[in-house]
């Protein structure tokens, strides 16, 4: 029998393994798979997404309230300074400031000049804080100094996720 190819090339022998270098050693395991790693890395997530995130919540208050004042002012005329609750034009007033609400709704959820809407939010909830603070100070007026404080905060947020425009 030949010991060769058709093409008429030798045949080929098999080659003894090539020695292994040995490998390095691996050292520490990678950062992020230790807790003080892990914690670095979710606060370097928190930090790039919570004004966003925030902006968003905030944004779905604001439609939650926008939309109740649309289809329901005669529920909320009471929350309207000066003006006698029964009067048509505290229902007009309510139906302005739902849609003022809405409008900036849209622009937080959006990321429309997130920082124009939330400075626009951080002035209808100072007039909103105020406003409950003149008819007497309660749990609602607490829970919207916070709120405030949300829209204060994300008013001076620079770098924002899923934005349309800064």
């Amino acid at each position: 029998m030949s010991e060769r190819w058709a093409s008429g090339g030798p045949k080929l022998r098999a080659r003894a393994p090539r020695p292994q270098a040995p490998e390095p050693d691996q050292g520490p395991p990678p950062a992020h798979s230790t807790p003080a790693g892990l914690a670095g890395r979710a606060s370097v997530i928190s930090a790039e997404w919570a004004p966003t995130a925030g902006r968003i919540v905030l944004g779905v208050v604001f439609f939650w309230f926008g939309y109740h004042e649309l289809v329901q002012p005669g529920g909320w005329t009471q929350y309207v300074p000066v003006v006698n609750e029964s009067s048509s034009l505290a229902v007009i007033l309510v139906l302005a400031h739902g849609w003022v609400l809405f409008v900036t709704a849209a622009a937080l959820v959006a990321g429309i000049a997130p920082r124009v809407a939330a400075a626009v939010a951080s002035v209808l909830l100072l007039e909103i804080v105020i406003s409950l603070a003149v008819t007497g100070l309660d749990p609602t007026a607490v829970r919207d100094v916070g709120v405030l404080g949300l829209a204060v905060c994300l008013t001076g947020c620079k770098n924002q996720r899923l934005v349309l425009r800064n």
